[in-house]
């Protein structure tokens, strides 16, 4: 029996109960930094299965780190377990979670004799926040030699792009008064923020194809009879990479600073949590998670045959600047439905869903095998952003 069948072996022997836990997540989702049930499930069930279990991990709440070996390179395991408000784990953070468990108890009979250490990093707060900035900051990846994870989607691209995604909420103050009596008296702060909606609408003329900018108005005023004192919007800013999204975050700010202007109003903006860069897909890796999983009869296609534009933002970026990572997209044939829809996340119940629980976890514990096996630990960390 070769190593990775070993690996298969201690997968399969999970596998119904891996199922059982993502349909378990699909029931009970919580929202970034409130993944208390989550959390806890999950740690109990690494605990039983052998795991040496810090929880919670690098001051935050929810996070964990599983760990098995005792010597040797370090490989960290992404283990995402939020969910989004209204449509639960419509982004298929079940299939993640569960697939890095997966992936952590196949190599955990074979540590010792491969020489490596391995961490199921239990990241919360990807969906809001960025739960891995947070990690990073208080160390969890100093000592990682590779991190890794899957995610899943409507195709299968082992080194998919990710933008650089910066979070904001601006507020505009004007003064009220009565909208009919004395309206010229007031500072219409719901006109400020019409004006910037406008004017970031009359900026994306200018923007690059892989530039995003993308806001709501999260309050508006209370009646109509009242001239609006304050109003809120909530923005999303994406570009390709984290020196382009500075660029655009600068022309948004002049948006916003426009509206203000122009209406006599004042504003604030507040960054909201942390801003994500873009990926950096380490080469050898990726061609090793391909090899696998072309293995398990699922072969991967390239980012460079898509529009490099039509892509999402993920903290697993900032991760890849700190250490050699990948970060493939799984199919799990959910058309017409996509990420962040209520009937994506149905879909990760299905045969398709559960089957990236297995091609993920087995084509990421093979990778993992390849590294030690290969002794390719210094081939990684060759791309640049």
């Amino acid at each position: 029996m070769t190593t990775k069948d070993t690996a298969s072996k201690a997968f399969h022997l999970v596998e119904r109960e891996l199922r059982n836990l993502s349909r378990w997540m699909y029931d009970h989702p919580e929202t970034a930094y409130e993944e208390f049930e989550t959390s806890a499930k999950l740690v109990k069930y690494l605990s039983e299965k052998g795991f040496s279990v810090e929880y919670p991990a690098y001051g935050l709440e929810t996070a964990f780190a599983a760990r098995v070996g005792s010597e040797g390179p370090e490989v960290v395991i992404c283990c995402e377990i939020d969910a989004l408000p209204e449509v639960g784990h419509a982004c298929g953070h079940n299939i993640i979670a569960t697939s890095a468990i997966g992936a952590g108890i196949a190599l955990a009979p074979l540590v010792e004799d491969l020489g490596i250490q391995v961490t199921v990093l239990g990241t919360p707060a990807e969906e809001a926040g960025g739960g891995k900035i947070d990690l990073i900051n208080a160390g969890a990846f100093t000592d990682a030699a590779a991190a890794m994870m899957v995610h899943p989607a409507n195709d299968d691209v082992v080194d998919k792009n990710s933008l650089a995604l910066a979070q904001i909420d601006v507020e505009f103050h004007g003064k009220a008064s009565h909208a009919a009596f004395k309206p010229q008296v007031g500072v219409n702060a719901l006109d400020a923020a019409v004006q910037a909606y406008v004017n970031i609408s009359t900026l994306r003329q200018a923007m690059y194809p892989t530039d995003k900018i993308h806001g709501v108005i999260s309050h508006g005023g209370d009646v109509p009879n009242v001239i609006p004192a304050l109003t809120s919007m909530s923005w999303y800013i994406r570009a390709m990479t984290k020196s382009r999204l500075d660029e655009l975050y600068a022309k948004v700010i002049a948006a916003f600073e426009g509206a203000a202007i122009a209406t006599g109003c004042t504003f604030d903006v507040k960054l909201q949590g942390n801003t994500y860069t873009d990926m950096i897909v380490d080469p050898v890796m990726a061609d090793l998670y391909a090899e696998n999983s072309a293995t398990l009869g699922r072969p991967m296609h390239r980012n460079s045959e898509y529009d490099p534009g039509a892509t999402g933002s993920t903290d697993m970026a900032n991760v890849s600047y700190e250490v050699p990572s990948i970060h493939p997209i799984l199919d799990i044939k959910a058309e017409p439905a996509i990420n962040h829809q209520k009937e994506f996340a149905a879909h990760t119940l299905t045969p398709t869903g559960e089957a990236a629980i297995s091609d993920g976890a087995l084509a990421m514990a093979m990778t993992i095998i390849d590294l030690a096996e290969g002794d390719r630990w210094a081939d990684l960390g060759t791309a640049t952003p």
